[in-house]
């Protein structure tokens, strides 16, 4: 075969695995087609890929095509400290002599499978993936230089892909989760509305009962101690139904044209008995003349009085609550941002604040902040914290001006 003719079929090959793996999105249909298609265009007896896993150090992956089962059945045929010198030196290696080369595992076995050279082929990309690729040839061949830097360049085409295919699997795991999350979460929505539909009732019930009893009872005594108990843990179970309800509703946002500083006064308004016997002054640098936008107007107030609540809860006695609105540098949004002095939140719950039923407070039902994401979020928003243990935490709401 003349040199043209060899780099025409070298071109071919190129092409066409270049296209095969590529157009796959599974680790292990890549690793077959990795050794099928190299024995096919080297015209080797068989082939066999190790991958190792950098983090674990160990050889994850494994392949193989028209290798005897004798030689296959010996175990790990590729070690670690083989593949990641291959991978070093980066060039492919032509090992002859089989019996005394110590790159050479199970040589005898090999050899009475005919097989009498091996082609051993780096497989690099970055630092996250190393391999090889070991083509096994019945009789001797002479692979120029050109040739060989060839054969590596097809295996960066393999490591691609492979590295592809990885990530997708990856994400495809991830969504998969997701997806079931959130049809979990969904089951539990619509559970967790029927109870308190069924809870609710009840519920009104002992407060009415328990409120008129209270207009009876003695000044002094037992008895009135006991109904005042009754009636404030009854308001907590029915905040918690709320709360419950809240979340499992799927309603229309009602929007309006207002303004996000009369939300956060509205909110505060509502919580300035608190603030003052908790002795905790409030600073606000509220924008003036803030445009309206489209909110609804009282899901927004029930989003700052979340977090004022747990603003003042974190803060407990004495210390500042920080409020600013301001209008994003590009116009685009408005932006809210609550600051307080409180205890702050562990660095490794950070990322669960928003999760449904999350709640570090010995009395709390980790709603409350679910419930606030899921409404800045219908109105195209976000929100984001940031926090330090012992310095206090700030909440960053931003709110697109136009809305889809």
């Amino acid at each position: 075969m003349d040199i043209h003719e060899n780099y025409r079929r070298f071109y071919y090959f190129f092409r066409d695995i270049s296209g095969l793996v590529h157009s796959c999105t599974r680790v292990d249909e890549i690793l077959e087609l990795v050794v099928w298609k190299s024995s096919i265009e080297l015209q080797a007896k068989g082939a066999l890929v190790s991958i190792i896993d950098t983090k674990t150090n160990h050889v994850d992956l494994f392949a193989s095509h028209g290798i005897g089962e004798k030689y296959l059945s010996k175990g790990p045929l590729s070690r670690k400290d083989i593949i990641k010198d291959l991978c070093r030196l980066n060039k492919a290696v032509v090992i002859e002599d089989l019996a005394s080369d110590p790159r050479v595992d199970f040589p005898q076995e090999l050899m009475e499978d005919g097989v009498v050279m091996l082609l051993d082929i780096p497989l690099n990309l970055r630092d996250d993936l190393i391999g090889m690729i070991r083509l096994c040839f019945t009789d001797k061949r002479k692979f120029t230089p050109e040739e060989l830097e060839f054969v590596v360049a097809v295996a960066e085409q393999f490591s691609c892909a492979l590295d592809k295919a990885r990530l997708i699997e990856e994400k495809q795991s991830q969504y998969d989760q997701l997806a079931m999350q959130t049809e979990k979460l969904s089951a539990l929505g619509r559970m967790a509305a029927g109870i308190a539909h069924e809870i609710n009732n009840p519920l009104a019930g002992i407060l009415l009962f328990s409120s008129n009893t209270l207009k009876k009872a003695p000044e002094e005594g037992p008895i009135k101690q006991a109904l005042e108990v009754i009636i404030r843990e009854a308001q907590r179970c029915k905040s918690i139904i709320q709360d419950l309800l809240e979340f499992s509703r799927d309603r229309q946002l009602e929007k309006v044209m207002a303004g996000m500083n009369k939300a956060v006064e509205k909110a505060l308004s509502i919580l300035g008995n608190e603030v003052r016997l908790r002795r905790i002054s409030v600073e606000k640098n509220l924008a003036p003349g803030l445009p309206e936008i489209p909110l609804d107007l009282n899901l927004m107030q029930q989003v700052f009085v979340n977090l004022f609540m747990n603003a003042i809860e974190a803060i407990g006695q004495n210390g500042v609550i920080t409020i600013q609105s301001r209008t994003s540098p590009d116009g685009r949004k408005q932006r809210i941002e609550v600051s307080d002095t409180g205890c702050g939140i562990p660095e490794e719950n950070l990322s669960r604040i928003f999760d449904p039923f999350f709640s570090t407070k010995s009395n709390g039902t980790g709603l409350g902040l679910a419930v606030t994401y899921g409404i800045v979020q219908k109105h195209g928003g976000n929100i984001q914290v940031f926090s330090k243990v012992g310095q206090g935490t700030r909440f960053l709401i931003e709110i697109p001006v136009q809305q889809g």
